[in-house]
């Protein structure tokens, strides 16, 4: 009992939010990546307007290396609930010289989606950007609040910010600001997953157990993908793996696993001593990796 009364306050919390930004901001946007998390954001603003529908677009920053499976899964999801999909090209700014593709092993258009981003929300002048980052997730995360102010320039200081007594959510920003509102933010990785049993609520395939061509390095588990670089001496092996977050095939990692269920995931999450943000590869780059990106306009 204690677990779903838990759920429900989190659940509540959320639906608060999400009103607040439609109080206190001319345009948001929900930030969708085709993730767990971004796909239990809906759910929760499908709840909030509930019956009118979600009255603001989802903004997918495409680095072209997705998963298939993620991008099959946004655009039905899209078209089953009649939702507007903004998809924003991270090749469009490698093609006009605004950012340079990486190369060499550990190469990844992860970092690179910032300056589509910060061009996205001054092309449709967004003011609100809601995403699904969580605070247990990693440590720079955890320094957010939840309504989280950027500069003109997107950039974010994790010494200066509002604070948020008693819940109270401070949307006033100067010309040129825009905030990122993160409704989730007090959730654990367990709580998203118990939600997604509770309200049974699809996800894509490759959260559950499957069979996949992949190689090891570093002590993790990479795809075997053309969007991967990949060295002469690491050997494809196929496994049964599965993956506990998803974001550019080239910075996420998969984990060995059997759980082919949610109730099988739960139970998996439970037991698990890694955080989920041990398999993304992009946070291995140095201890201050997030915190940097962030503070340059990364979400």
């Amino acid at each position: 009992m204690s677990s779903i009364v838990k759920t429900n306050a989190l659940e509540s919390e959320a639906i608060y939010i999400f009103r607040e930004v439609i109080c206190q901001f001319d345009k948001p946007v929900l930030l969708f990546s085709g993730g767990k998390d971004s796909i239990t954001l809906v759910r929760l603003a499908q709840k909030a307007f509930f019956p009118a529908k979600i009255p603001f677009p989802l903004l997918h920053v495409d680095t072209g290396h997705n998963f298939p499976e993620t991008i099959e899964f946004r655009d039905r999801l899209v078209k089953e609930l009649g939702l507007e999909l903004i998809v924003r090209n991270v090749q469009d700014a490698i093609d006009e010289g605004k950012v340079v593709e990486e190369s060499g092993k550990y190469s990844s258009r992860n970092s690179l989606q910032t300056t589509t981003l910060l061009d996205a929300i001054e092309e449709f002048k967004f003011d609100a950007c809601i995403g699904g980052a969580r605070r247990d997730e990693e440590k720079a995360r955890a320094k957010e609040r939840i309504f989280s102010v950027r500069d003109d320039f997107g950039q974010w200081d994790e010494k200066n910010q509002r604070p948020e007594l008693f819940d109270i959510l401070n949307g006033k920003i100067e010309n040129g600001q825009n905030v990122r509102v993160f409704p989730i933010s007090n959730w654990t990785e367990l709580d998203v997953w118990s939600y997604i049993e509770q309200e049974k609520i699809e996800i894509p395939s490759i959260y559950f157990s499957h069979k996949r061509k992949v190689f090891l390095r570093d002590g993790m588990i990479w795809s075997h993908s053309p969007f991967v670089y990949q060295e002469e001496n690491e050997e494809i092996e196929e496994r049964i793996v599965r993956f506990r977050t998803v974001g550019d095939m080239s910075c996420t990692a998969a984990v060995d696993s059997y759980a082919a269920t949610i109730a099988e995931v739960v139970g998996e999450i439970r037991t698990s001593t890694i955080s989920e943000r041990g398999a993304r590869i992009d946070d291995k780059r140095s201890e201050a990796a997030m915190e940097k990106r962030k503070q340059q306009g990364y979400f």
